[in-house]
């Protein structure tokens, strides 16, 4: 059987690597270079160098190439989920397995949203989620994530497609805590980056993933996710791993923007931190629903350029409360 995957960075090369394990890989990519590399030497140099890949996985430039493959992981920025699916042939039905985490800017759409937006309800998909560096995954370490599928058939059967020694799905039916989880932890990743970046402490750390975390939890609950799945691999274990590590290029962000950088000056267009453009959507978002989120409003206002001084002094002089 042959999988189809969409986007050549890092984490759609790393889930390429993955299905490789027993099945034939076509992965989309749409820079140039990338194709070449992967077919002329089983190497994505540009976004995973070192990694040797299987030569089971194709790669190319053309879209069109997909339209015979039944199942399809897209790994598409979040940004570009639209645009990407607006070129794919969609005419099969395929199943999207939903890879990226954010919320899209100016319609405050979910990833499934934004599919049910371009493609009509009935397309089948499922959103893969949880603590994933693509290094780690393509190098076959241990790693869990939360499969979300609110068709339990579907769900059950990718999970047994999906799963690899050293990879499990963990199958989930609430989508929407899922996607809520991987799209608010990336901008309290920025958060725990500028603490870092600041030197303001190992304790200032832990309560901004603690705090961080309730912030998520209010907004995933006002969105119509529920507490486990928040408190689950694509919540909370997302929030651990990408809160501690500069491994996570949203925490690099912030360790940039804590020693005094300039927001824009950091953001690279190669390798996408999807925090950036998640805070101020976020922000609008939670405001839109009545749900206070302190913290991802000071990550959405260093990205806009605030003074980081004043931004966190006006956090830390918030009105104490209950827990």
């Amino acid at each position: 059987m042959t999988v189809g995957v969409i986007g050549g960075g890092a984490w759609g090369t790393a889930l390429a690597q993955v299905m490789a394990e027993t099945e034939h890989v076509l992965l989309w990519a749409r820079e140039p270079e990338v194709v070449a590399g992967i077919n002329a030497t089983h190497e994505n140099r540009d976004f995973l160098p070192g990694v040797a890949l299987s030569p089971r996985i194709h790669a190319t430039g053309d879209m069109a190439d997909l339209a015979g493959v039944a199942t399809w992981l897209v790994v598409a920025p979040a940004q570009h989920l639209r645009r990407v699916l607006a070129a794919a042939p969609l005419g099969q039905r395929p199943t999207l397995v939903l890879c990226a985490k954010g919320i899209e800017a100016g319609t405050h759409l979910l990833m499934a949203e934004v599919v049910a937006d371009v493609a009509g309800a009935d397309l089948p998909f499922a959103v893969l989620s949880g603590p994933t560096f693509a290094g780690e995954v393509a190098r076959g370490l241990p790693t869990a994530v939360t499969l979300a599928c609110a068709d339990a058939a579907l769900g059950e059967t990718l999970v047994a497609r999906l799963a690899r020694p050293a990879f499990r799905p963990y199958l989930s039916d609430d989508v929407t805590g899922a996607e809520i989880g991987g799209a608010v932890k990336n901008v309290l990743a920025i958060a725990c980056g500028v603490v870092e970046g600041a030197d303001l402490g190992l304790n200032a750390r832990a309560a901004l993933i603690a705090r961080g975390f309730a912030e998520m939890t209010r907004f995933g609950l006002a969105r119509g996710g529920r507490i486990e799945t928040l408190a689950g691999l694509s919540g909370l274990g997302d929030l651990v791993l990408t809160c501690s590590s500069a491994n996570s290029r949203n925490f690099t962000l912030g360790l940039g923007i804590g020693r005094g950088e300039r927001a824009a000056d950091l953001l690279d267009t190669r390798t996408v931190a999807e925090g950036a453009a998640t805070a101020p959507v976020l922000v609008a978002a939670a405001a839109a629903a009545g749900v206070d989120m302190p913290i991802c409003n000071a990550v959405a206002a260093l990205i806009g350029g605030a003074p980081l001084k004043e931004t966190i002094a006006a956090l830390l002089s918030r009105p104490l409360k209950t827990e």
